[in-house]
């Protein structure tokens, strides 16, 4: 062995054997070795840590060579650097082919026999609320209507005075309506009973003449097989200097016919009474009840779908419109409700259960977007 490799007996290297360094071939080779033998990354990884590493082998003998002499020094030095070169070089080849294996191994799990036939995905429908709102848009705009929107939670203003409901009047008493907690001013407001509020916003906010219908969510203090505490419903509203009771009746005769999709769909309007509007009437069409089914536009029975009414001069007054110049109608449904008369729904607390089978047997298409060029229900 050559002059070079003794050192000082004091040496606290564990490559020092009885004042001897450890055969650098010998090292080398089993260094090697392990590399060779590295099945993963994380046993690489340990083996470079164990030769490399701060605390490695390779790096112990390069600390040694500040405790040799000048000559020793010209000796050791090039070889523990090749030696180090060396192992660097073995770990990233190493690295690298088990890199490799690894992507291949995965890609070989992975793989997708594109000669197979698809495989059924999970599909989207829309849900049947959803769908009738864009039928009730797409049959209003081609009328002219636009579509407005209002805030869920409203004052006893909008909600109730500004429509010409009275105090003492039964909507307004906490078995009806969900009243929240009393404000700093002491006004307690309510989850909106209905889309009127924003027929009032909308005529206190912009000047005649109005087109405008208003779906959205409401809530009342109910729930039975055709209540639910949250509903939808839409409400349209037509001001102007000229609109009449006749221009009313034309309207809804063509929404219906366009919505339930019956050119001869029977109708007819009777008298009723709603504090919003006056004279008021609620409009029926024709239907069957037969076996337990519903059919419409056939049979000698009546069906009530909607209440409308030409718009009361007082709610006029409190939004600021002169009822000597102006008038016009209004009109309210239940969307969940014609959805179920439509469609043949039978509960309509299901509408709100968030059943995945009830929604692929009652859902839409997605994107198939109704028109009425094409058919709403397609």
């Amino acid at each position: 062995m050559l002059e070079w490799f003794r050192v000082s007996r004091n040496n606290s290297s564990p490559y020092f054997r009885d004042g001897m360094m450890q055969d650098l071939p010998q090292l080398e080779s089993e260094l090697l070795g392990a590399i060779d033998g590295a099945r993963d990354l994380a046993a690489l990884n340990e083996v470079r840590v164990s030769a490399l590493g701060k605390k490695g082998r390779v790096t112990a003998l390069m600390r040694g060579l500040g405790q040799m002499d000048a000559a020793e020094r010209a000796q050791a030095g090039p070889a523990f650097n090749a030696l180090k070169d060396k192992i660097a070089e073995a770990v990233e080849s190493r690295r690298a082919a088990l890199a490799d294996a690894e992507l291949d191994a995965r890609l070989a799990q992975e793989k997708i026999d594109v000669t197979l036939p698809v495989r059924p995905e999970a599909q989207g429908h829309i849900h049947p609320v959803s769908q009738v709102t864009d039928e009730l848009i797409a049959i209003f705009a081609d009328m002219g209507f636009s579509v407005a929107e209002g805030p869920d939670i409203e004052d006893d203003f909008h909600n109730f005075t500004a429509l010409n409901i009275p105090p003492e009047h039964p909507a307004r008493q906490m078995h009806d309506t969900f009243y929240l907690a009393e404000g700093p001013d002491g006004e307690r407001k309510v989850l909106r009973t209905h889309t009127s509020p924003v027929q009032i916003r909308h005529m206190m906010n912009t000047p005649p003449p109005h087109r405008i219908i208003a779906p959205g969510r409401t809530y009342r203090s109910d729930s039975d097989i055709t209540h639910t505490p949250m509903f939808h419903q839409v409400e349209g509203l037509v001001i102007d200097k000229t609109t009449h009771m006749g221009h009313l009746k034309g309207c809804l005769e063509e929404f219906a016919r366009a919505f339930f999709e019956v050119d001869d769909l029977r109708m007819r309007f009777r008298p009723s009474y709603f504090p919003f509007t006056e004279p008021s009437a609620e409009m029926d069409i024709g239907c069957e009840r037969k076996d337990g089914e519903l059919r419409i536009g056939v049979g000698e029975d009546w069906l009530e779908i909607l209440g409308c009414g030409m718009v009361h001069p007082k709610v006029l007054d409190h939004v600021g419109i002169d009822p000597t110049e102006y008038q016009g109608f209004a009109f309210g449904m239940g969307i969940d409700r014609i959805a179920m008369l439509k469609y043949g729904i039978p509960d309509l607390r299901a509408f709100f259960e968030s059943d995945l089978r009830w929604l692929r047997h009652y859902g839409f298409v997605p994107l198939d977007v109704p028109t009425l060029a094409q058919g709403l229900s397609r």
